[in-house]
């Protein structure tokens, strides 16, 4: 039975549901009787690689559509493929997720992509039998022992946030001021930071974000002896603040980077640190160039979802082989498999020079396998 627990209303909790999903804030509808789940048809059995993705669900379609565009991309530039791809469509619907989950080990699945909201990841860890190798995208609500076959590989907020962390550290800085949005997003974003900065052994302190310019000033006026600012904050919100921020360095997630917005919008963001994916930094590097971008180009969220679905393909294919010292130069970041499955991104730091974000690391990648 699924837990009272997952059938929560968190909608409003997040800034956007496309957050949500991609920086793993748990979204439960009210009932899951509201949105009828669509039955998952019986499939002949045989070996294949199942991708389960939410493509029939008014809330996450899209965003699944983009992910499995991408893992279907990079199994067409591939030169050989293990086992052919079956797709099973489900909702939103825990419930019809595990059915879905169900029908593909029943049906002869070796790897299974998927599933990708994290409430079902937080079913699928904590209450059902992973009887095969299976690549969550998403990660659980709770931290703790997660089954031997379930590996997780998502677009996870908080890392971003301590690997943040750590580059601040890295440059010098001892102590920063944080600027919190206040959304439960940019809240995990703020704590990650904090927590990670604080056991290298800095100092933090939090400023809360406010639109006015009044409270912004007041933000760098009281920002004393600190050295540098953490943006918990999303692009507009950055934008906003920035200008009175003065000289002190500023670090930020990849939430500061929204593509091209014109030709002058960059300029507000002069200086600022942050980190993303190599598909959305570094175009030309040839781990990157292998995959086809995709045909309509859509917003950042839906680009950064069609990568993570390019390196699922390609975790999907090592776990087939049976590798599981997992070490790959991906389009999400260089993958490694960490502690209870997590597979980590280290990602790529820039910073915004001259209106738009540039690189900071260009050594040379290794070839896309």
């Amino acid at each position: 039975m699924i837990s009272r627990r997952l059938r929560r209303i968190a909608v409003s909790a997040c800034a956007g549901l496309a957050a949500c999903l991609l920086y793993g804030a748990s979204v439960a509808l009210a009932s899951e009787a509201a949105a009828p789940a669509a039955p998952v048809a019986a499939i002949t059995q045989s070996p294949h690689i199942a991708l389960l993705l939410p493509v029939n669900s008014k809330i996450f379609g899209r965003h699944a559509s983009a992910l499995r565009n991408g893992f279907l991309a990079a199994s067409a530039a591939a030169s050989r493929t293990l086992l052919p791809v079956r797709e099973y469509a489900v909702t939103e619907s825990v419930a019809n997720v595990l059915e879905g989950y169900r029908t593909a080990v029943a049906a002869g699945a070796q790897v299974i992509v998927g599933p990708l909201t994290r409430d079902a990841v937080t079913a699928l860890a904590f209450g059902e039998p992973v009887p095969v190798p299976t690549l969550a995208l998403n990660v659980p609500e709770n931290t703790g022992r997660v089954p031997g076959n379930l590996y997780m590989l998502s677009l996870q907020i908080e890392a971003e946030a301590r690997q943040v962390a750590q580059l601040a550290w890295n440059d010098g800085r001892r102590y920063a001021v944080t600027i919190n949005g206040g959304s439960p997003v940019q809240r995990r974003m703020q704590s990650a930071f904090s927590e990670t900065f604080s056991r290298l052994g800095g100092q933090v302190a939090d400023a809360a974000y406010a639109p006015a310019p009044d409270q912004l000033k007041s933000i760098a006026r009281g920002s004393g002896s600190a050295d540098m600012y953490f943006l918990a904050l999303g692009y507009a919100e950055a934008r906003n603040v920035r200008t009175y921020l003065g000289a002190k360095p500023v670090y930020a997630t990849s939430t500061v980077h929204a593509g091209d917005q014109g030709p002058l919008a960059g300029f507000d963001l002069a200086g600022v640190n942050f980190v993303d994916m190599p598909w959305l930094l570094e175009p030309n590097h040839a781990a990157v160039m292998v995959y086809p971008r995709p045909k309509t180009r859509g917003t950042m969220d839906l680009e950064r979802l069609y990568a993570l679905g390019i390196d699922a393909w390609r975790v999907a294919q090592l776990l087939l082989s049976g590798a599981r010292d997992i070490h790959l130069d991906g389009v999400t970041g260089r993958l490694s498999l960490g502690p209870d499955g997590l597979i980590e991104r280290d990602l790529v730091t820039a910073r915004y020079i001259d209106g738009r974000p540039q690189a900071a690391d260009q050594a040379q990648r290794e070839p896309a396998r």
